[in-house]
């Protein structure tokens, strides 16, 4: 109803001498009506009659100002800095700031009405994700190397450690180039700094394992070391790097942030730029992996691994070689299970990886996994675990 049929109806109470009741029935509205414009045209004239919105003129739960511009403010500040800006982690800064963080969803809003969210496409759900991590710090560690240029134009090769269960962020440095001196040096002192894990995880590259070189024979300087130490290799499957895929990732932080940095001129001074990360990574940047804790804090919330120990109650483990028929035995359940590795490991010294009905299966030698069961217990045999 407009304005000019609103006026037409206080007119004909006031100037027409209607009654509310006349004029309720005359235009087909309720006296209710009648009574609500008159009070508008009383108060502030004709130009109160436009009929406005029924949404309430106050909202007692709408986000404060101080927030919202403390929420776009974040928003910049992380992206100047190469960090993540997700609404997340907006939410879990500003209660690092002592203020009440709206949901996620209504810092979503915020950020797209102000022009600062960029639509992607539709991205697999998280529910459809199968997440692997270490149980406790220590259990595993990660170890890659990636590259960067200076501004010369340079490549640099950056070595780094990370726990797998607490992302905790062991070493990161730079070497032109990064040998498998390099990674031996890096690996001793971090055991003396952490301990020794109870594995490692890495790809498959020269300077970590000569398992695939083209003379195979001794094992490199790295394997060297951890077998002196009583520590567990694992290597990914060639081509499939999804096997270190948290690394993986955190080259992609790690390569953000840097990109928001003044480009190196030096070896020197990218190390400066590296150890800053680390200890931004370390101490100030949730992570989401981790029930948005900081690596630091899930790296000192539990006991440590070692190699002579697994988490309580969780592992057992037993050497054993496989079968001409390709298969090893376990008992389980009070029986014999026969568990299919494939003719083409027979006679291959294995080491298995027992938790509750899960079995991983690698090889002593080399370290790779070359088979994972999950045991039916109403079965005698038991075919590989396919995850796909």
């Amino acid at each position: 109803m407009g304005k000019h049929k609103n006026l037409v109806i206080v007119k004909a109470v006031i100037e027409q001498g209607l009654s509310v009741s006349q004029t309720a029935r005359k235009y087909g509205i309720s006296r209710q009506w009648v009574y609500t414009l008159l009070h508008r045209y009383q108060q502030h004239g004709p130009e109160a009659l436009t009929t406005g919105s029924r949404t309430p003129t106050r909202h007692p739960h709408r986000t404060p100002g101080a927030v919202r511009e403390r929420i776009l403010a974040l928003r910049s500040q992380l992206h100047t800095d190469g960090a993540d800006a997700g609404a997340e982690t907006i939410a879990w800064h500003l209660r690092n700031e002592g203020h009440h963080a709206p949901s996620k969803a209504t810092i979503h809003r915020i950020l797209r009405a102000a022009g600062l969210v960029t639509d992607e496409p539709r991205k697999r759900p998280k529910s459809s994700l199968r997440r692997f991590a270490a149980s406790l710090p220590n259990e595993t560690w990660q170890a890659d190397i990636t590259y960067w240029r200076l501004r010369t134009g340079m490549r640099v090769e950056i070595l780094d450690f990370l726990d797998d269960h607490s992302r905790y962020l062991l070493s990161l440095q730079a070497h032109l180039p990064c040998t498998g001196a390099t990674v031996v040096s890096t690996m001793h002192e971090l055991i003396g700094i952490y301990g020794p894990p109870a594995s490692t995880l890495t790809d498959n590259g020269l300077v970590f394992t000569s398992r695939l070189a083209s003379r195979p024979g001794a094992r490199n300087g790295f394997e060297i070391l951890l077998a002196t130490e009583g520590i567990q290799q694992k290597n990914g499957s060639p081509g499939h790097p999804q096997t270190q895929g948290k690394i993986e990732r955190f080259h992609q932080t790690l390569k953000r942030w840097l990109a928001a940095q003044q480009p190196a001129t030096s070896l020197g001074q990218l190390q400066d730029q590296l150890d800053e990360f680390r200890q931004w990574y370390n101490h100030h940047r949730p992570h989401r992996g981790i029930g948005r804790r900081t690596p630091s804090q899930a790296y000192t919330a539990l006991p440590k691994a070692t190699p002579e120990t697994t988490p309580p109650g969780s592992y057992r483990t037993r050497i054993d070689t496989i079968d001409p028929y390709g298969k090893v035995t376990i008992r389980y359940a009070g029986k014999l299970r026969h568990l299919g590795i494939g003719r083409a490991y027979a006679g291959t010294d294995v080491l298995l990886l027992i938790d509750q009905n899960h079995v991983s299966t690698s090889s002593t030698e080399t370290g790779e996994i070359i088979a994972e069961h999950r045991i039916d217990p109403d079965r005698d045999y038991q075919p590989r675990y396919n995850p796909e």
